[in-house]
């Protein structure tokens, strides 16, 4: 596959395929500000969240790689950060600036609200006008940094949207794409297939690692199962009975082809390309929020009773495959292949119609949850406040 794709080349060489001026809050305390900067200055784009305070440990950890990493994202042209405080918001810019881009940060307090807004506006008013003459050069698909997760899955995901997005998998890592997967409550029951597919002995330890540490959660909890939550509701109601025959098709997503070449926690990046797994929640937002906070700019979401999962940075291309579920919501998805359930068209077909949309997508068509304004953005958390 030798498919070309336009995109915006970043200051450290990655390439991004949306070119957002981001107003990014350190912590709740500082969405409003955001959200007023926005108002000034139009086409920016606020990241509004409800964490930031007495966090610790690797919750914190967890936290500043988090809004580091969607600051980075290579979807992201510049970076103004409101805080409430001077320090962490200080931390953050820092580490953003890392990558090279414009970046510049503001705190409250010593301020107040409108002399803060008031700079920020006109900062972010500077980083708009830059942003908008970047130009889109020609790019090679295989800088692509491509995530997948699936989300109200049924029988018709394990059955044919999710083999496509394994079919198109296996064709971008054959072109050198950088590619993710993750959920690790969604693979119980397949997890042995998963750590057979791990390339070495220390991932497939560093996988099972990761693995473990959720079954302990589960245990530490005395939780006996995850009913109600693995499979979900809607997972039964679409004929996925056990977490088992969830997980089965879940796996479908990673193709045949790849071997896991490493393990990440939740919101690291990769260090090269291949199929890597990343220790992550199964919840849509929370893992979506993450996979575009590792640097990933292009999402592949399968679906089978539908969710109308978005991303603020993330494009998040949603697939499916149930024709009750493509009537009714029909204005949600950007890829129908149901033709397989039909045989009307085959996996390769699908897989390839797939790609063909990913890459439209990267050249500026704006996908179903970005047009109908879906900007999840949710922050995992580990523990309570302090």
């Amino acid at each position: 596959m030798e498919k070309k794709f336009f995109g915006y080349r970043r200051e450290n060489g990655r390439v991004g395929v949306r070119n957002h001026v981001v107003l990014l809050p350190l912590d709740d305390l500082s969405n409003a500000a955001c959200e007023a900067v926005a108002n000034n200055v139009k086409g920016t784009l606020a990241l509004p969240h409800a964490y930031g305070r007495l966090q610790f440990g690797e919750d914190l950890d967890l936290y500043f790689r988090t809004l580091i990493g969607m600051g980075s994202n290579p979807n992201v042209a510049a970076v103004v950060v409101i805080g409430i405080e001077p320090l962490w918001t200080q931390k953050i810019v820092d580490g953003i600036a890392k990558t090279g881009k414009p970046v510049s940060g503001f705190a409250i307090e010593k301020n107040g609200d409108l002399a803060t807004i008031c700079a920020a506006s006109r900062r972010a008013k500077e980083y708009m006008h830059w942003a908008t003459e970047q130009q889109r050069t020609e790019c090679d698909v295989k800088e692509l940094w491509v995530s997948t997760k699936c989300g109200e899955s049924d029988t018709t995901s394990g059955l044919a949207t999710n083999p496509t997005v394994g079919n198109a998998y296996d064709k971008l890592w054959e072109a050198g794409v950088t590619l993710l997967f993750g959920e690790t409550t969604e693979l119980t029951g397949g997890e042995h297939l998963v750590a057979a597919r791990c390339a070495t002995d220390e991932v497939r330890k560093k996988f099972q690692f990761f693995f473990d540490r959720y079954a302990k959660v589960v245990d530490d909890h005395k939780t006996d199962d995850l009913t109600d939550s693995q499979p979900t509701k809607g997972n039964i109601e679409g004929g996925l009975t056990t977490i088992e025959e969830k997980a089965l098709g879940n796996i479908q997503k990673i193709g045949r082809k790849a071997p896991v070449v490493g393990c990440l926690d939740k919101a690291e990046s990769p260090t090269g390309p291949g199929l890597w797994f990343m220790d992550s929640s199964s919840a849509a937002a929370e893992m979506v929020t993450l996979c575009a906070a590792a640097g990933f700019v292009v999402h592949l979401f399968p679906t089978g009773q539908g969710n109308v999962i978005g991303n603020p940075i993330l494009p998040v291309v949603k697939l499916c495959s149930n024709p009750r579920t493509l009537r009714t919501m029909s204005e949600h998805f950007d890829v129908d292949v149901s033709g397989i359930l039909r045989r009307e068209i085959n996996l390769d077909q699908a897989g390839d119609k797939l790609i063909d949309m990913m890459i439209r997508t990267c050249n500026g068509r704006r996908t179903s949850a970005e047009v109908l304004g879906h900007r999840e953005f949710i922050i995992t958390r580990l523990y309570e406040s302090a």
